[in-house]
């Protein structure tokens, strides 16, 4: 499941209990880039806090199947599979939500360089996030006024931003301690709202 010594929720007590308690789905499935933090309970605060904010906040003002997208092609761009997998299923989810075909979807994304279905301005967001991902020391003050005349005002170029940097992050995690979908399902999330402390998966 992971490199390192994992504390299950059967087994936890104390504080780690607790935040258990707060992302665990309804059958009481913690996922298991949640239970990599056990050791360092303030770090599964931290982790869920900006999953929730970046991608599950009634704030966010572009479609959650897009930052679902930005998501899954982070993901496949740093060859994490155990966030694809999630993600993917969740992005597939929001998909059928909305009336549009998952596969056309996401065989653009298998691509790496998006293209229809999505629409212009969302494959520019896209080809930003391809840069931010593999060579994030060539942004430039370009990058952000190529998002601005595709149609994205600058608090949404800060959303797609976030979630890109959520996803190398939470990438990193699961690469760096070696965390599988071991008895997992996949593609549960925390349901949208504004409550940061609304966590628990569904």
């Amino acid at each position: 499941m992971a490199f390192i010594k994992i504390i299950k929720p059967q087994q936890s007590s104390g504080r780690l209990q607790k935040v258990y308690r707060r992302v665990q789905a309804p059958d009481g499935q913690v996922d298991n880039v949640l239970q990599a933090h056990s050791l360092r309970p303030h770090t599964l605060e931290g982790h869920m806090s900006i999953y929730k904010a970046a991608l599950h906040h009634s704030g966010n003002c572009l479609p959650e199947w897009y930052l679902e997208a930005i998501g899954v092609l982070v993901s496949r761009l740093n060859g994490c599979d155990y966030c694809d997998g999630h993600h993917t299923a969740g992005l597939k989810r929001l998909l059928q939500a909305e009336g549009k075909d998952p596969s056309t979807y996401l065989a653009a994304l298998d691509r790496q360089a998006p293209a229809a279905p999505f629409n212009s301005k969302e494959q520019q967001g896209l080809a930003y996030v391809t840069k931010l991902t593999k060579q994030p020391w060539q942004i430039d003050l370009s990058d952000a006024q190529a998002l601005r005349e595709a149609g994205f005002d600058d608090g949404e170029i800060l959303e797609i931003n976030q979630v890109a940097a959520y996803f190398a992050y939470a990438n990193r995690t699961v690469l760096g301690l070696g965390v599988d979908t071991t008895g997992e399902m996949l593609g549960q999330s925390p349901l949208t709202g504004d409550d940061n402390s609304g966590w628990a998966h569904e």
